[in-house]
């Protein structure tokens, strides 16, 4: 079976396509957070997501498996 990645648990390609894509990779980097319960870091993802956060996002998914996180609130 495939390793699990950081979108909700999908499998590490499905995550790499939803990282690649802007708008997918923001919506579902701020809902991973906020069902994290960090509801400010997924806030922050939703205002910032949309620039370097997807860049990082995107090397971090295809190296690690996980996104960024910045701060633990």
């Amino acid at each position: 079976m495939a390793k699990k990645s950081d979108y909700f648990g999908l499998g590490y390609i499905v995550s790499v396509i939803l990282a690649i894509i802007p708008i997918t990779s923001m919506i579902c980097g701020a809902v991973t957070r906020i069902l994290e319960g960090k509801i400010v870091a997924g806030i922050l993802r939703i205002v910032l997501g949309w620039n370097i956060i997807w860049i990082v996002d995107l090397i971090l998914m295809i190296i690690s498996k996980h996104i960024l996180r910045l701060i633990n609130i």
